[in-house]
């Protein structure tokens, strides 16, 4: 944009003064029978010189102007947008982390609306979350329920849009294989992975391998898994897909699939079920510091008694797991067993767990619990020299050695979908065996139950 800022310019001609001075000279001096006047050269030398007079003044008033001001455009403001990255801390709620953002009423009405899909009471500490704003205004929350799923909050004209999602991974799978030397654990950070591999993989197998008394030397894996990666980053592990273990020579194998509207379950190659009534420990990893044996001498009373039962070395904090599905029929404190959980399941079999250092959250008597659920951590409570779990089961109230529990298994694949079942796991075997190579895919069924 230009915008003057001196008076309207005159121009004038260029006028050439030596013109006028020799016409009027030559006016004057010409040969004819009348002489001029001398007033007319007086005339034309009063002319020339007005004419300089006014050339003059146009000049200064030229020199006295200021050239024309330039004024650039305004600028376009940029948006002020923020993304705010981090991980819950212990004590954080929704009104410390929003509370910035929104008036009590607000944040109250967010509460409410936020119940039906995700109480905002259950943010837990450890879990990332992001926050967006712009120019200072909320616009995005998104937090991390799990590893598998995500709550997105945005604000509207009234009210809120509040959503839960799955959260969206690049899927790759791999083969990955290792020997045991000492432990799992080893074997799987030796091949380049994270002990939650070797968490998965204990798990599948827990059925007929126990990983605390049966792991040998030379034993070895292979394990077709999912890893998922979230904005071009590692993102943990999906599913295990298949897996083989050979453990003292026998070698296990576990598939998964979906036999019809079941959910989906580990099979082994020839579709028998993987998933028995119990579980051969419950501890995923530990030592035994005793076994089952009806005389022992307790290292606290120093007398010579029964121990019917098994005792599992652990640090304390270990989760501990219900080897079947049951009901908790007793729960609390009580002398040397020190805080206790006991199970009953079908069949007259009962389960107990002692020395507990606490219990799982919504522990309670009557409670249905899971075959695999956690349902405390070990500790010390109670006669104990250290931390441990001491483990016991019953048959219609006489004691039962765990090691020797004989289960059936789960229900095979159905006749209905068993051609099925073995063109879905034909190309894992393969892939197991090193007979194909690696893929790259979206984020499988959201239906099928995640990894850890």
């Amino acid at each position: 944009m230009i915008r003057p800022t001196g008076k309207k310019r005159l121009t004038l001609p260029r006028l050439d003064f030596r013109w006028f001075a020799t016409a009027a000279t030559a006016w004057c001096a010409r040969g004819r029978n009348y002489r001029r006047p001398l007033f007319a050269v007086g005339a034309v030398v009063l002319l020339l010189a007005g004419l300089a007079l006014l050339r003059q003044m146009v000049s200064l008033t030229e020199a006295r102007t200021a050239p024309p001001e330039i004024i650039a455009a305004p600028a376009v403001p940029k948006l002020q947008k923020e993304v705010i990255e981090g991980e819950i801390q212990p004590g954080d709620t929704i009104s410390a982390l929003l509370g910035r953002y929104f008036s009590d009423q607000e944040l109250h009405s967010l509460t409410t609306e936020s119940r039906k899909v995700f109480p905002l009471s259950g943010i837990c500490s450890g879990q990332p979350y992001k926050l967006c704003v712009n120019e200072g205004k909320f616009e995005r929350f998104e937090y991390d329920i799990d590893r598998d799923e995500q709550l997105i909050i945005r604000k509207e004209s009234e009210g809120f849009d509040i959503s839960r999602l799955p959260i969206a991974y690049t899927v790759k799978e791999e083969v990955v294989r290792g020997t045991i030397t000492s432990s799992l654990f080893e074997a799987v950070s030796a091949a380049g992975e994270t002990d939650a591999l070797a968490v998965m993989l204990a798990d599948i197998f827990a059925y007929d391998i126990d990983f605390i008394r049966d792991i040998r030397a030379g034993d070895n894996f292979q394990v077709l898994v999912e890893k998922r990666f979230r904005e071009g980053k590692p993102g943990g592990y999906g599913r295990i897909l298949g897996a083989t273990f050979t453990n003292q020579g026998d070698t296990y194998t576990a598939f998964l699939f979906k036999d019809g509207k079941n959910p989906p379950s580990y099979y082994t190659a020839d579709g028998k079920a993987l998933r028995k009534a119990f579980l051969k420990a419950p501890l995923a990893f530990s030592r035994i510091s005793s076994g089952f044996t009806m005389k022992r001498f307790h290292p606290i009373t120093k007398t010579w008694k029964a121990h019917p039962a098994i005792d599992y070395a652990a640090p304390t904090g270990t989760p501990i797991m219900a080897i079947g599905d049951g009901t908790i029929i007793r729960i609390g404190r009580a002398g040397g067993n020190g805080n206790h959980i006991k199970l009953r399941h079908n069949n007259g079999i009962e389960s107990l767990y002692l020395h507990m250092s606490r219990f799982a959250k919504g522990m309670r008597q009557g409670k249905r619990v899971v075959q695999g659920q956690v349902i405390g951590y070990v500790g010390s409570t109670g006669l104990a020299t250290g931390p441990h779990l001491c483990f016991r089961m019953y048959k219609n109230g006489a004691p039962l050695n765990p090691s020797k529990l004989k289960t059936a298994a789960a229900a095979p694949v159905s006749r209905e979908h068993m051609a099925e079942f073995r063109e879905a796991i034909s190309p894992r075997l393969a892939r197991l065996e090193g007979r194909d190579i690696q893929q790259v895919k979206l984020e499988p069924d959201p239906t099928a139950p995640p990894g850890r």
